[in-house]
């Protein structure tokens, strides 16, 4: 699936995404810096009914939030070194809880992800444009 969208289009777009893909809980984003992949993840937090301050977790490296759909993972792999340390810091466990986990740079531990999960790679066509393609890796 390809879709065009442009900021206005966040709110539609994410709950476009949470109903198509209801039945995942893992999705992966890719994209370069300022493609706007924490910013679709806010809107996909908010669809899911979190009310939550939102923010970015490079320091952090994950950050929780709390929703009627129960806890949501945001996690930002851009500063993992290495595999090892993804399964030091405990990143299996939110993989296998069964909520939500969005991620973003997750081709720096990928071997890790449970499949299936839904990636979303997104660019930028213009300024106030983005191209989204998603799919469904086995």
């Amino acid at each position: 699936m390809i879709l065009n969208y442009s900021l206005a289009d966040l709110e539609s777009l994410a709950k476009k995404l949470i109903k198509q893909f209801e039945s995942y809980r893992i999705f992966c984003f890719e994209g370069e810096l300022g493609a706007g992949k924490t910013t679709l993840i806010e809107s996909l937090c908010r669809c899911l009914g979190s009310t939550d301050p939102l923010s970015s977790p490079t320091f952090s490296i994950i950050n929780e939030y709390n929703s009627p759909m129960g806890e949501l993972y945001h996690m930002d792999w851009y500063r993992l070194k290495n595999e090892e340390e993804a399964i030091q810091i405990g990143i299996e466990d939110y993989l296998f809880s069964g909520n939500y986990c969005f991620i973003e740079w997750y081709q720096n531990a990928e071997s890790l992800i449970p499949r299936p999960y839904v990636r979303i790679q997104l660019s930028n066509e213009e300024e106030t444009k983005r191209v989204l393609t998603v799919n469904i890796i086995e």
